[in-house]
């Protein structure tokens, strides 16, 4: 009798082991998706300021790939961006101008870096990035684009002024 009491402290301890290695693994897995998330898009929270001519300024940070990314809205919706002066318009992954309730528009054919892609114009109602607000941009819907990440091409960015400071962007709108 009292043999099968170790045994069940014995398995009670073996469980409570392989229970408290299974809550550490999750931790830590938690722990290195955000530290990994946090290096991917280090502007999740945007810093914004008011610069001393009193214009509003977004001040963004450079991510370890050396792109800069950012949350913001379209359509009053949470978006991740990717800012990309390559671009000549916003392109939107299609699944994700699905879920923004967007409409697609007429086809049209982009030369991108990885050849001619046909996308479908569309326009979006409002696009912000901390206090900055664009108003009816242009937009494409990209079906090759598999990322849930927007490309904001220049149809936005020539709203806005920006300088380059080593691993920081500053971003003004346009008067």
């Amino acid at each position: 009798m009292a043999d099968s009491g170790k045994q069940s402290t014995s398995r009670l301890g073996k469980g409570m082991t392989l229970a408290a290695w299974i809550i550490a693994l999750g931790l830590l897995t938690l722990f290195f998706n955000n530290k990994l998330d946090s290096q991917r898009n280090p502007n999740q929270a945007v810093y914004s300021r008011i610069s001393d001519a009193g214009t509003p300024e977004v001040i963004l940070k450079r991510n370890r790939f050396g792109h800069y990314v950012t949350t913001g809205t379209v359509n009053g919706r949470s978006v991740e961006f990717m800012l990309d002066t390559g671009a000549s318009d916003v392109a939107i992954p299609a699944e994700l101008a699905q879920e923004l309730g967007l409409e697609r528009g007429a086809p049209v054919q982009y030369q991108t870096a990885n050849g001619v892609v046909t996308a479908y114009r569309t326009t979006i109602d409002s696009v912000s990035i901390g206090p900055m607000v664009i108003r009816s941009v242009p937009a494409s819907i990209n079906p090759g684009m598999r990322d849930m990440e927007i490309l904001l091409g220049m149809s936005v960015l020539r709203h806005v002024e920006f300088t380059q400071r080593g691993d920081t962007l500053i971003l003004r709108p346009n008067e």
